[in-house]
């Protein structure tokens, strides 16, 4: 997406109704990858994103950039078990170059009136995908243990084609209603899928001892999302209830 005239001619090539940006740089095996490749990071989540958001806009296409909502984190004003982030509040989180990246790219991206933003955070498949949240805490020596908004992509997936058809824009932060612990999220995938399945925990600050960027932890208002979807009669399940039926999908599918 670098390749502006690349993006173009795909453009004039396919001559799509709609485009869904799900491309972007979140670094190998994690963001901590992104602390020492700025430019790279730059130009896949600035250059990159920007370029097609705007040759979409050009082509009269209308654009859902799949973004992020770990640009925030817990503070006085939001704090644990607090109200949640809404599309309007300002990034706070620069605990790491991935975010900040995305937080700038955001502030410009959300003029475009072709533009739909959706704030994933913490993605979840019904497999056990490397790139999957539970995939990736569940192989953790440690995890910390603090509430996060969380997107079950069997959830959404579908509502984000559901707006997209409709040529909704705006920023929409995009995960399943309330926040769920690490610790939560792990007891239900041993209760559910893997028994025997054991973790440790440490402390934010002891995290920060063997990883190079900063993590976000938040909660995102759903509030938005929720009555847009409600319009289409499309009702997306509180995590907690969502991440059973995710985890039930797997034990039917023979996910171990």
């Amino acid at each position: 997406m670098e390749d502006r005239e690349a993006v173009k001619a795909e453009l004039d090539k396919v001559k799509p109704t709609h485009v869904l940006n799900c491309a972007g740089c979140t670094g190998r095996p994690n963001v901590d990858w992104c602390e020492d490749h700025k430019e790279e990071t730059m130009r896949s989540n600035g250059i990159g994103t920007l370029n097609l958001t705007d040759c979409c806009s050009i082509a009269g296409v209308h654009c859902t950039v799949f973004a992020t909502g770990c640009i925030y984190h817990y503070d006085e004003a939001h704090p644990i078990g607090g109200p949640g982030y809404t599309e309007t509040d300002l990034a706070n989180f620069k605990g790491s170059f991935y975010s900040e990246t995305k937080g700038h790219v955001e502030e410009i991206m959300k003029y475009y009136t072709n533009c739909l933003i959706l704030r994933l955070r913490m993605p979840v498949s019904d497999d056990l995908h490397p790139r999957n949240f539970v995939t990736k805490i569940s192989k953790y020596e440690r995890v910390v243990d603090i509430p996060n908004s969380n997107t079950i992509l069997t959830d959404l997936l579908p509502a984000s084609v559901l707006m997209a058809e409709h040529k909704e824009t705006g920023i929409y932060n995009f995960t399943n209603p309330g926040a769920i612990s690490h610790n939560e999220v792990l007891s239900l995938f041993r209760d559910i899928i893997r028994p025997d399945f054991t973790w440790k925990n440490f402390t934010v600050e002891e995290q920060a001892k063997v990883i190079k960027a900063g993590r976000s932890n938040c909660l995102l208002d759903t509030a938005k999302l929720e009555a847009k979807l409600n319009e289409y009669g499309y009702v997306v399940p509180e995590i907690h209830e969502a991440y059973k039926q995710c985890f039930e999908r797997m034990k039917v599918a023979g996910v171990k």
